[in-house]
């Protein structure tokens, strides 16, 4: 099974064993990290799993979506790391992967 690191907004670091094709965002919440509100529940028409992902995956991870990228525009918090939770989808590959949560906005 993948794994996958998550930092909080506080910097407290947790480890999950993620099943794979769940999505970032499911891992997150399925263990208990209440801070992630993902309101819409990975349907891609929020901003509330908002995460900033670790440089070293950013070549691994697929192509950020239109729908995406126009939702973090909304985003005071969006730097270059920035992607939603719900539209990453854990993957062999992606074994060992970070993640911040993103302040909420």
């Amino acid at each position: 099974m993948p794994k996958l690191i998550v930092f909080t907004r506080e910097g407290q670091r947790l480890e999950f064993e993620a099943a794979t094709g769940l999505s970032v965002m499911e891992v997150i919440r399925e263990n208990g990290v209440d801070e992630m509100l993902a309101l819409c529940g990975g349907c891609c028409s929020c901003a509330t799993c908002h995460v900033f992902v670790d440089p070293e995956f950013a070549d691994k991870l697929p192509a950020i979506s239109d729908d995406e990228n126009d939702l973090l525009d909304g985003s005071e918090q969006r730097d270059a790391r920035s992607r939603l939770s719900c539209q990453l989808s854990m993957t062999d590959a992606l074994s060992g992967l970070r993640v911040t949560i993103a302040p909420e906005d």
